[in-house]
């Protein structure tokens, strides 16, 4: 254990021999845990206030709020501004425009906001309304990423969903009223009682809504939801691994034919509109996380706050008096290692070879290509080099990038990663 600052660099030691000073965060996660309900399928901390709560009306968020800017507030400032915010949660679309406004003029006055930042919120739909939506917008939020799901309003009550299809043509027609352009529609396939005929619809019907980005989730049963309490996975009213994994693939022949660029495992966006935020998690650089559950990667290392709000009060207040400094577990290189593995390899762009190589040095890019060539031969990874294209060799260039296919590789990367894990981790 190391008392390590959280938003002050220090120098550590890097997967290569040498001593580097970490890259300065310039993202920023804010958690806002509240939601109408919780959806069955949900194991993120959250907290349930009721249909008729939201903003100022609600003592629970109101609380929250001000420990969240306490948080904030508390938090040793150093770097630039931030290029990119993201309001996650739970329902964020729940706070009063005056809440968020506060939030944001926290964050600007502690790290400062970059005038060309990406400012997101996730929202769900009949949670807001046009003069809600602009009120955001006047605060800066300039992205939106609606949580739809399905478009049978049968799956969104089989979910718990709080809203239905109308609400999503709704909302959608505000966002357009507003001004928005970029926007984010979500999906989730492999639900119960979902059929094949029942995915190409919603895919169908998103696609007309003309969102800048796709998001495409396939479910998975969490430990402790209401889901796992009555579903098995791949066991019936659930579809079968098979139809679980045509339907990947018809979203990929769906969305791509479409025009949207397939640019990681469950996202796909128009030109110009990839997630600026989602990406800083996917290249595995540093983010501020703050509030209940949020994770921090900072000055090399990872840490996540307390996942119910007492006891992240708590947390806050030894915070404050500890001046922002907590004993925080060591990262290892094999972790490192290993995380850059398994968030690069879900980006159409794969891992840098040379970058892999400088980082991790050459030993680990041939112990990685042992593991990878099985799958190569398969056809489910591919290498690209600058100079060829797509690569065909028997060994590695020394630059370009090492991709899973898409859609196979894609749709078996956690078999492609757990050979990689096992066999790293010796």
């Amino acid at each position: 254990m190391q008392f390590h600052p959280e938003f002050k660099a220090s120098i550590v030691a890097t997967p290569s021999t040498e001593s580097t000073i970490p890259e300065i965060p310039r993202s920023a996660y804010l958690h806002i845990p509240f939601c109408r309900r919780r959806c069955f399928y949900c194991d993120f901390p959250v907290s349930v206030v009721g249909d008729r709560k939201q903003g100022e009306d609600s003592g629970t968020i109101v609380e929250y709020v001000n420990w969240l800017i306490a948080e904030i507030d508390s938090s040793p400032v150093w770097g630039p501004p931030l290029s990119t915010v993201f309001f996650g949660g739970g329902t964020p679309s729940l706070l009063s425009v005056s809440q968020l406004s506060r939030i944001l003029a926290t964050l600007d006055r502690r790290f400062g906001i970059a005038a060309d930042a990406e400012i997101s919120i996730e929202m769900d739909p009949g949670t807001f309304d046009r003069d809600h939506l602009a009120g955001y917008c006047h605060t800066g939020i300039n992205r939106v990423s609606m949580g739809v799901q399905a478009f049978q309003d049968e799956l969104l009550a089989q979910c718990g969903r709080s809203h239905r299809t109308s609400d999503i043509f709704t909302a959608v027609e505000v966002i357009g009223e507003v001004g928005i352009e970029n926007f984010s529609l979500d999906l989730i396939s492999g639900l119960p009682q979902q059929t094949l005929e029942q995915w190409q619809d919603s895919l169908n019907q998103a696609v007309a809504l003309n969102p800048a980005h796709i998001s495409s989730y396939d479910l998975i049963v969490e430990p402790g939801t209401a889901f796992s309490r009555t579903y098995q996975p791949g066991v019936s009213p659930l579809p079968t691994d098979e139809i679980s994994a045509q339907m990947y693939r018809v979203a990929v022949e769906t969305l791509t034919a479409a025009g949207y660029e397939h640019y990681e495992v469950s996202n796909y966006a128009r030109s110009g509109y990839q997630c600026r935020h989602n990406r800083v998690y996917w290249e595995n650089r540093p983010c501020y996380g703050f509030g209940m559950g949020a994770a921090s990667y900072v000055g090399g290392q990872r840490f996540t706050r307390p996942r119910t709000r007492r006891e992240y009060y708590a947390w806050v207040q030894e915070w404050q008096g500890n001046g922002g400094v907590f004993p925080i577990p060591e990262t290892s290189e094999d972790e490192v290692l290993l995380e850059t593995l398994m968030l690069g390899l879900r980006l159409a762009d794969g891992i840098d070879i040379a970058r892999f190589t400088q980082q991790f040095g050459g030993d680990r890019l041939q112990q990685l290509w042992q593991c990878l060539l099985p799958y190569y031969r398969q056809g489910w990874v591919n290498v690209h080099s600058l100079s060829e294209g797509r690569y065909f060799g028997p060994n590695l260039p020394s630059s370009g990038a090492i991709r899973l296919s898409d859609p196979e590789g894609f749709l078996f990367s956690n078999t492609i990663l757990a050979t990689i894990f096992e066999a790293l981790e010796k």
